[in-house]
């Protein structure tokens, strides 16, 4: 489903990756461009797309309970590691 951007004049932040703790956002982006619409692909998770479609950010909204399983696999994945060594 495409939805028009919200607003306009957004902005990218000037760092390819962001986390808003106070909105629980995080955000990578991959072109420095202005948004124009916006598609869900998967709850809680927009790709953002510039005028020709292309893609120039993902938002991931509730950040700290869709990406929690994956941190903790990192953890795992380190702490074996480390076991190894």
């Amino acid at each position: 489903m495409r939805h028009k951007n919200r607003d306009k004049t957004k902005k990218y932040p000037q760092k390819v990756i962001h986390y808003d703790a106070q909105g629980d956002v995080f955000y990578i982006g991959i072109k420095k461009e202005r948004e124009e619409e916006f598609v869900e692909v998967a709850p809680g998770i927009n790709a953002e797309l510039n005028e020709k479609g292309e893609l120039i950010g993902v938002e991931i909204l509730n950040a700290s309970r869709v990406l929690k399983p994956v941190l903790q696999a990192l953890q795992q994945k380190k702490n074996f590691q480390h076991a190894l060594t």
